[in-house]
């Protein structure tokens, strides 16, 4: 799949060339051109890198950047020409991820977009340790049945506790709406399988940040269900 790249930056001549060379090299690339639109693709659409300027009409990067950790971990990479160590203190106290000064070289925008996405991805591998399975800010306790997402308790029923449990241990692993009901409700269940669509619905309302753009469950269209670990 490829890399999506938001480039929010009101200078068009900039955006151009930052839109031309990442697509050659094979990354998707969406553009905004002041702080309102950037943030709100941000909400409608899943990027894997933002990259933000400071300076921007409607709202600034740094507003944008404190909007956007409301509800996204998504990579920030702030671009400005304020060179200033109180930007970047201020850039990084917002939540941005790295701090580029302009004027750059489009090799080192994308020599950091690759750093980034390296650590992010280790950082989102599925590691069970016991009880505990942890994906980033995602701690799943199985034991004490407990759910904590960026620090905060997540309050599930049993059902979608346990269907949870079930997608996170088979990560990417894609399970038909049949298959749920049967290893989640037992075989015996009288209902059918609008039962998991209803709690998988319910689910996401609990756990996505934006559940109409998931990060966690995902569909897998005339398929199934399954949990997203990269």
């Amino acid at each position: 799949m490829a890399v999506k790249v938001l480039v929010v930056d009101d200078e068009e001549l900039i955006v151009k060339g930052i839109h031309f060379s990442l697509v050659q090299d094979g990354m998707e690339v969406d553009c905004a051109y002041d702080g309102e639109e950037g943030l709100q693709k941000v909400k409608e659409n899943r990027y894997d890198v933002v990259l933000l300027d400071i300076m921007l009409p409607k709202m600034d990067g740094f507003e944008v950047c404190r909007q956007i950790r409301e509800f996204s971990k998504v990579p920030i990479i702030m671009l400005s020409a304020k060179g200033e160590d109180m930007d970047k203190i201020l850039g990084f106290e917002y939540g941005t991820d790295d701090y580029i000064t302009k004027p750059f070289n489009i090799l080192e925008v994308k020599a950091r977009i690759k750093a980034v996405l390296r650590r992010v991805s280790t950082e989102q591998e599925v590691i069970t340790d016991g009880p505990l399975i942890k994906y980033g800010q995602f701690h799943l306790d199985t034991e004490s049945r407990r759910l904590m997402i960026s620090d905060k308790e997540i309050f599930l029923t049993a059902k979608e506790f346990d269907l949870l449990e079930l997608l996170v241990r088979n990560a990417e692993k894609v399970f038909s709406r049949e298959q749920l009901l049967n290893m989640v409700w037992g075989a015996d269940y009288p209902g059918d399988v609008r039962t998991v669509d209803v709690h998988v619905r319910r689910l996401r309302a609990k756990i996505e940040p934006v559940p109409s753009e998931p990060r966690y469950v995902h569909t897998k269209w005339g398929s199934g269900y399954y949990f997203h670990s990269a």
